[in-house]
């Protein structure tokens, strides 16, 4: 019993070298695999600047749909393209022809899906100014630190919450990636930094200053009393006045966020992506104004 059993060990050890001997010649013989390895001995610096820029644009592209409903057609869109092959597999001729004559017209369809979305982005691009200092690392929101967005978010809303109580309208436009120059041009220019008090002043009615809305970046006011686009969709609700409208169209051509006070019933708003935020409180509302700045 004792003799045979080094015998079996034996035997194993051969058998088990025969078989990575052959996997081995296998291996070598696939000039996919060594293609593969080809790639990654290839593999230099100007292909991690590549990842890189795709991680990039990919970033900006779900911060761009996140939270609208632009995120619920890409999912659709991406559902429908897996059964057109699901379709065309199975080759079933009739409905494989039908889905294809939608894909044949794909690209003009998501640029009318997608026209917000692209145009914010094309914004994005265009409005980096890269004479300022370190104008192009705000375009990088995650780079940003907490501090100042959270400054932000707790005094200007403690301040709209406190005009509220008074019936003082106000309209406060918060800058985030999309710079907002071409609307500073329309007001007056300004470069205070941002206080409860300073932002009550502004819109007090006898104030000169108070029509119209502000722009804060960066934890200061940068211009007032200027005018926004308005959006004319009538699908608005007749009780909103000129002020929501203003904000629902600059938060629908660039990625800023408004904060509305009624000066009718002094009830607070928080638009964003053109649409109305709900919230439950003032707490509730300084918590999503800073996870939006974040």
């Amino acid at each position: 019993m004792m003799s045979k059993k080094p015998r079996s060990v034996s035997n194993f050890t051969k058998r088990l070298k025969t078989n990575v001997h052959f996997i081995f010649i296998i291996f070598i013989q696939n000039s996919d695999s060594l293609d593969i390895f080809k790639d990654l001995l290839n593999f230099n610096a100007l292909d991690i600047i590549d990842i890189i820029l795709v991680a990039f644009l990919l970033y900006y592209v779900y911060k761009l749909i996140k939270g609208t409903v632009a995120i619920s057609i890409f999912f659709g869109i991406v559902i429908f393209y897996l059964f057109y092959l699901l379709v065309d597999v199975l080759q079933m001729r009739m409905l494989s022809n039908i889905l294809g004559g939608f894909m044949s017209v794909g690209i003009i369809a998501l640029i009318v899906v997608f026209q917000p979305e692209i145009r914010k982005f094309l914004l994005m691009i265009g409005s980096t100014n890269l004479s300022k200092s370190g104008s192009l690392m705000k375009r990088f929101s995650f780079l940003k630190t907490q501090g100042s967005s959270a400054s932000d978010a707790d005094t200007i809303v403690k301040a709209c919450i406190k005009m509220g109580s008074s019936k003082t309208g106000a309209l406060i436009v918060i800058e985030r990636n999309n710079n907002l120059d071409f609307l500073v041009e329309t007001g007056d220019d300004m470069n205070i930094s941002v206080t409860q008090p300073i932002l009550e002043s502004i819109f007090f009615k006898n104030s000169p200053l108070h029509d119209g809305a502000i722009i804060i970046s960066n934890n200061t006011i940068k211009a007032t009393r200027v005018i926004l686009p308005v959006n004319n969709e009538k699908n608005i609700p007749s009780h909103f006045g000129l002020r929501h409208r203003a904000a629902i169209g600059i938060s629908e051509k660039t990625d800023a966020l408004a904060l509305v006070v009624s000066e009718e019933t002094g009830l607070v708003s928080y638009v964003n992506n053109g649409e109305f935020v709900i919230f439950k409180d003032t707490l509730d509302l300084i918590k999503r104004v800073k996870t939006d700045l974040s």
